[in-house]
């Protein structure tokens, strides 16, 4: 049985049209006109328990909208939402308890008090007695590597210890659903590290089922076998990060190492060039030329070394949202 079910899900917002002076002010306040908004368009997809899904898109896209139906923070328009068998815009306490949402962006400790402080509220919210919460704020304080830190003020605490310290106060009630948006916004190479191994390590001993979205591919990569893409509020891929190369990558990356410089007007004709480091020249080409250009490279130049590769994923996803190549591939 999943533990996420969302059929046709859509969240249409109205928003009111004004022109401009004295005329489209008193035509805005008498006569107001409508135009909608469709952030989020007929997006169905299953989640089973213990699953790392990512949840990719560009900004606008409509995940953050997506993941505030999926806790119950907004009414969707149309569509069925079901999340550890409750539907979440009602915000039934026994929902509450099995779910969680972290927001990079936001935080829920108070800034002035110790996290610890903020800790006992949240214990006191869930009705966590003193036995159970000594417990478990041992272990995540642990695993987080926060043991000395929950009696600081927060606001004395560096930005990665502050998203640990949210990673626990969001899992102190050990919910079986946590949604993730953004959770290493800002952070340094070493904090996110750290963020990702708690979430493996607390995935893997609990079977938590996490909805991860987030720009830093790293994130994705580290964590998640199935990725959703959304865009422009449609849901237009379900399925593993190879899949997604092979659907929306319609390029290979060459690594060539030629056995003399050669400049930048002669290499144009075989592809994108993306860098050339003395002798070694990477490109970009499109998978249908691919041989072609391979021999044509191996025709024209003396050749020392030649690797064929997937581009990183991080790079295809760029790609995509900067290009607007994205649009080229749904019909595929």
């Amino acid at each position: 049985m999943p533990i996420i079910t969302v059929e046709r899900l859509s969240k249409i917002y109205p928003v009111a049209i004004k022109q401009p002076g004295i005329k489209g002010t008193f035509n805005h306040f008498f006569h107001r006109t409508y135009r909608e908004i469709k952030a989020v368009q007929d997006v169905s997809f299953y989640l089973e328990p213990g699953e790392i899904v990512g949840f990719l898109g560009a900004n606008g896209a409509g995940k953050t909208t997506t993941l505030k139906m999926l806790t119950g923070l907004i009414h969707p328009s149309s569509g069925n939402v079901r999340v550890a068998g409750y539907i979440p815009f009602r915000r039934q306490p026994e929902f509450l308890r099995q779910t969680s949402l972290v927001m990079g962006q936001k935080q829920q400790l108070l800034w002035d008090l110790p996290a610890l402080d903020s800790l006992r509220i949240n214990a006191a919210v869930y009705n966590i007695s003193d036995r159970i919460f000594t417990e478990r704020l041992s272990e995540l304080a642990s695993m987080l590597a926060l043991e000395n830190k929950l009696t600081q003020p927060v606001r004395k605490l560096s930005l990665g210890e502050r998203m640990k310290a949210e990673l626990l106060a969001a899992l102190l009630h050990h919910p079986k659903v946590l949604f993730l948006d953004e959770p290493t916004l800002g952070l340094d190479v070493n904090a996110q590290v750290a963020v990702r191994e708690f979430l493996r390590e607390y995935n893997q001993r609990y079977q938590a089922t996490i909805l991860l979205t987030s720009h830093y591919m790293a994130d994705i990569t580290a964590l998640c076998d199935r990725v959703l893409l959304i865009h422009q509020g449609q849901l237009i891929y379900d399925g593993s990060l190879d899949g997604l190369l092979q659907r929306f990558a319609p390029y290979r990356e060459v690594k060539v190492e030629l056995a003399q410089a050669v400049s930048p007007e002669k290499l144009k004709q075989f592809g994108e060039i993306e860098a050339i480091e003395g002798q070694e020249v990477r490109f970009i080409v499109q998978r249908e030329n691919l041989t072609t250009t391979i021999a044509k490279l191996l025709a024209q130049f003396e050749v020392i070394d030649l690797n064929v590769n997937d581009p990183p994923i991080e790079e295809v996803i760029g790609r995509l949202f900067q290009t607007g190549t994205i649009l080229e591939n749904l019909d595929s």
